[in-house]
């Protein structure tokens, strides 16, 4: 069980505590003050660096990896279009530096 999913249900279980049997609000809860200091009181606890750790492997377990043919097809589409970029920019550098000597030539 992730952070998210632990937060989700202590918020469902606060607000099942806050409404009676018969599934109305409790009489003078106006629900901003109680919510508040619900709120402070589950962001003030921290996660042990362990079990930080094993949120993050089951996070980490539910990516989807790419397979080696699409890392290739990835890795070459950004090589060539950084070839492609590297020599559009040396083209316009040159074409305006030769552009700017014309101009100032004497």
């Amino acid at each position: 069980m992730n952070r998210e999913t632990k937060r989700m249900t202590e918020r469902q279980v606060a607000k099942e505590a806050d409404v009676d049997a018969q599934g109305f609000p409790e009489i003078g809860d106006a629900g901003s003050a109680p919510r508040a200091t619900r709120t402070a009181q589950v962001g003030s606890r921290r996660t042990s660096p362990v079990q930080f750790a094993r949120e993050i492997r089951d996070e980490l377990r539910q990516v989807a990896w790419p397979s080696r043919a699409e890392m290739v097809n990835y890795s070459m589409v950004v090589f060539f279009t950084l070839v492609l970029m590297v020599g559009l920019i040396f083209l316009l550098n040159f074409a305006f530096g030769k552009g700017v000597f014309f101009m100032f030539q004497k």
